[in-house]
């Protein structure tokens, strides 16, 4: 990058790049942007160092927060390892040097208890005696049940019911195939 260049222009560069080759990057796009105008207001220019690199993911981050500031460096990785093609000196932050910017919840197991009284919840739901109630209570008694995901669950069709066979089609799953379960009655 020559001295004339901004940090702008070289994010620029590289979202074009990536976008030819198919890549969205909407949020890291964004993220980009933002990490480009605040090393511009800086007036830098060169390599990227990694000290400006980490002011950027820490800045406005509390450390109930840090999981952002490792996002924010994850995201900015991949930018500054293209960046170095143009900048040799470019300093491309190690992974996880913040840790981990994306972190799985463990899942909750509902207890029979648990299903039995978000079911009861649902039927208390207003309007007593109206569809609300009752489409919440099938629905959650139908996952709760199945083990569907909620997305398969709500792209049910009745078609998809084959009640003398008893069989539920579940079209389109997570990963763009089509499987039966098993029903009874």
């Amino acid at each position: 990058m020559s001295r004339g260049v901004g940090m702008h222009a070289a994010v620029q560069r590289y979202l074009e790049e990536r976008r030819r080759l198919g890549f969205e990057l909407k949020s890291p796009g964004t993220e980009l942007a933002r990490f480009a105008r605040f090393a511009d207001a800086r007036g830098h220019r060169g390599p990227l160092t990694l000290e400006l690199q980490l002011d950027w993911a820490r800045e406005h981050v509390t450390r109930t927060s840090s999981v952002t500031a490792a996002r924010r460096l994850e995201i900015i990785r991949p930018f500054a390892a293209h960046h170095r093609q143009f900048e040799p000196a470019t300093e491309v932050p190690p992974p996880f040097i913040l840790g981990r910017g994306h972190r799985r919840l463990a899942p909750h197991i509902y207890t029979d208890q648990e299903i039995r009284d978000l079911l009861e919840l649902c039927g208390r739901m207003t309007p007593q005696g109206g569809l609300r109630p009752l489409t919440y209570k099938t629905l959650f008694g139908l996952i709760a049940a199945t083990g569907l995901r909620v997305s398969e669950a709500l792209k049910l069709r009745l078609a998809d019911l084959d009640l003398p066979g008893a069989t539920l089609t579940v079209r389109q799953t997570k990963f763009h195939k089509s499987r039966s379960l098993p029903v009874r009655s």
